[in-house]
């Protein structure tokens, strides 16, 4: 199932909410597609949505749910990826 959160969180100039996947990292990635999200919007296990396209997402068949209720379903999907993950893992070839 795909999860998305209300816009609230602000970031290069605009409000931005997290779509993720309560099962799959491929059916975030189809979805996302679908929408014509671009890859620079994901973020390892979530898309940033834009404010202006959170109704579309949500059109398009996306669960409004709260931050809260998005991060807990994340987390019992095991597809999180952690603050502490992401740290530890090495930038690639620049």
């Amino acid at each position: 199932m795909i999860l998305i959160d209300p816009p609230t969180w602000p970031g290069w100039g605009r409000t931005w909410s997290h779509l993720v996947s309560d099962s799959s990292i491929e059916e975030l990635h189809d979805f996302a597609g679908r929408l014509g999200l671009p890859g620079r919007l994901f973020d390892e296990d979530h898309y940033d949505v834009p404010v202006e396209r959170y109704n579309e997402a949500v059109a398009a068949g996306a669960i409004e749910v709260s931050g809260s209720q998005l991060i807990r379903r994340l987390l019992a999907s095991g597809l999180r990826v952690t603050q502490a993950q992401r740290a530890g893992r090495s930038p690639g070839p620049g």
